[in-house]
This record gives structure tokens, sequence and C-alpha cells, in this order.
């Protein structure tokens, strides 16, 4: 199985084909595709390379699926015996990245991943050509 770890938002990730990923909030529209070229690793089926810091011409393509909020930390603050509280809370914003391909240095294709048909899309196709049947 082959994988590449890259780098974005400060914090590195693992990415392989058709992976979901929660990133730090990327600046871009839904659907579109992001390429990652900070990229640290790259590990194939036979080899593995590793950058110094990191490997030039790779890059890691994804698709952004959506921008989401974290679950919700509450910070508490108190002092004691002066009847002082302050309650604060805190959603951090973040990406869900599908990884589409992962391509090395020389421009091959590591990774990729298979298109999936979401249920939603073949139950919608399935309608419009049954209503095609009825009028027939």
């Amino acid at each position: 199985m082959s994988f590449a770890i890259f780098e974005t938002g400060g914090k590195q990730y693992k990415a392989s084909a058709s992976k979901i990923i929660e990133i730090e909030k990327l600046e871009a529209e839904i659907g579109k595709t992001i390429q990652f070229k900070n990229v640290l690793l790259l590990n194939d089926s036979k080899t593995t390379e590793v950058g110094n810091p990191k490997i030039d011409g790779a890059i890691v393509e994804a698709k952004l699926i959506d921008n989401v909020k974290d679950r919700t930390i509450l910070i508490f603050h108190k002092r004691r015996r002066k009847h002082s509280r302050k309650m604060n809370g805190h959603r951090q914003r973040h990406s869900k990245i599908q990884i589409t391909k992962i391509l090395s240095k020389d421009g091959k294709i590591i990774a990729e991943a298979k298109p999936v048909e979401s249920k939603l899309k073949t139950q919608i196709e399935k309608k419009i050509t049954s209503k095609k049947d009825l009028k027939k």
C-alpha cells in the first residue's frame, strides 16, 4: 500500500489514496482540487523516498469536501475566594479533504483514488430514468 506524508498548517498528515482527512482550514471553494507540494516522504509498494526536508516535484492532490467546525472546547477560569468565574468556549475550524492522487517527483502516479459514485447521485439517476420510462 502506497502512501505519502505531507505538511500543511504546521502539521504533518499521512495520506493514502481515497482517504478522508481533517486538516487546518483552507481558503478554497468546496469541490475544488488542492495540491500540496510540501511532501516529506513517499512510500511505494517497493521503495521509500525520504525528503531532505521535502521531495522536490512530489505532489499530493486532494478534493475539498467541506469546511467544518470541531467540537466545543470549554475554557473555565476561577479565582478562588474572589467570587470571580469566567466561562468561554472555542470551536476550531477544519477542512475535510479526500486524497485523489499521489504523484512522485517524476510526475508518475503512485496512487490514485478510484471514482466512487455516491448513493444520492445514483438514486437521482434512477428517479430520472423511471420518469422517462413512465412518459413512454
